[in-house]
């Protein structure tokens, strides 16, 4: 029975991501079809469309009432972006921050964070919490959009590829049926796996979904490395994560308030400091490049952390 439901957690994955894939890739086509600028379409689907495991494993997680899971995805997909994401990238070539992401990105991404700690100090995601971040959220949109008219850097790394107009529909098609499928088989595993290690849910959500979930966001960072677009793994990762904790935790509260426990908000403090280490990184050394040993350090960091999660909820 374990053996079984550790296969569907597996399909889970599987399914999920290449429902991801193919969903951006078809609504990319089927948006380019149709007129949508290069610019639009890069800002969307290439910052903003790594985390829709994320958002579609959250909406599955409040319909099943596996808060903790789903929250606990999110937070940890952002340490794992950081940490682990960054840390591969910088490893593979030293990464350099632009002066945008050190006055914007990363600024936003503290901040949201924090936001996100007062709303839900008081142990409860209300509606009208869910309500701010969402509000703050196409707050920040708008903001991006209109900063980054001149950027073309976006459009270089999202090559969209037009198919036939029915060949486009049917990777929507089959990317949805993916995320519905793999949402669901991932979230019934990773309870079960839950269960049969006696930890937390809300620990599985920050160690194993999380990671599984961060694939499309270091794959994204990856292709920006060796395309020798040094500075662009950054901007994705920092938009990927401020997108999550805005819209994705704003839409959650907003479908259904549910109590925060202390394993979250604790979860919360640690991924600022996550994000604060990484602000303090970008100036030892060589200002604004994070060198090789520096995200040797990320990584050893993450793994150290798993370490922790997972010893801390034994039950």
């Amino acid at each position: 029975m374990t053996v079984i439901l550790f296969l569907t957690f597996i399909a889970g994955f599987i399914f999920l991501l290449k429902g991801a894939s193919l969903l951006i890739s078809g609504s990319s086509s089927l948006a380019k079809r149709f007129g949508v600028s290069d610019f639009f379409i890069g800002i969307t689907f290439v910052t903003f469309g790594v985390s829709i495991p994320e958002l579609v494993v959250n909406i599955t997680a409040a319909v099943k009432g596996s808060f903790d899971i789903g929250i606990g995805n999110i937070l940890g997909s952002n340490i794992a972006n950081i940490l682990l994401v960054l840390g591969i990238s910088a490893l593979i070539a030293p990464i350099i921050v632009k002066l945008e992401a050190v006055k914007r990105e990363i600024p936003l991404s503290l901040l949201a964070l924090v936001i996100l700690w007062l709303l839900v100090s008081d142990g409860m995601l209300s509606n009208f919490d869910g309500l701010i971040l969402l509000i703050l959220f196409f707050a920040f949109f708008v903001h991006i959009l209109n900063i980054k008219k001149e950027d073309v850097k976006l459009e270089k790394i999202s090559s969209v590829n037009v198919h036939p107009l029915h060949h486009s529909i049917l990777m929507v098609l089959i990317g949805f049926a993916g995320l519905f499928f793999g949402s669901k088989w991932l979230l019934d595993g990773a309870i079960e796996i839950a269960r049969f290690l006696r930890v937390s849910e809300a620990a599985i959500g920050f160690t194993i979904v999380a990671i599984g979930t961060t694939l499309p966001d270091l794959t994204a960072s990856i292709v920006a490395v060796y395309k020798k677009k040094l500075d662009i793994a950054v901007g994705i990762i920092m938009g990927a994560n401020i997108f999550k904790v805005l819209f994705i935790i704003g839409l959650i509260g907003i479908i259904s308030a549910f109590p925060v426990s202390k394993l979250i908000l604790n979860g919360i403090m640690f991924t600022i400091f996550v994000t604060l280490l990484f602000f303090a990184s970008i100036f030892i050394g060589h200002k604004y490049i994070i060198e090789r040993w520096q995200g040797a350090f990320f990584i050893a960091t993450y793994i150290i952390y798993l370490f922790y999660v997972l010893y801390m909820s034994i039950i």
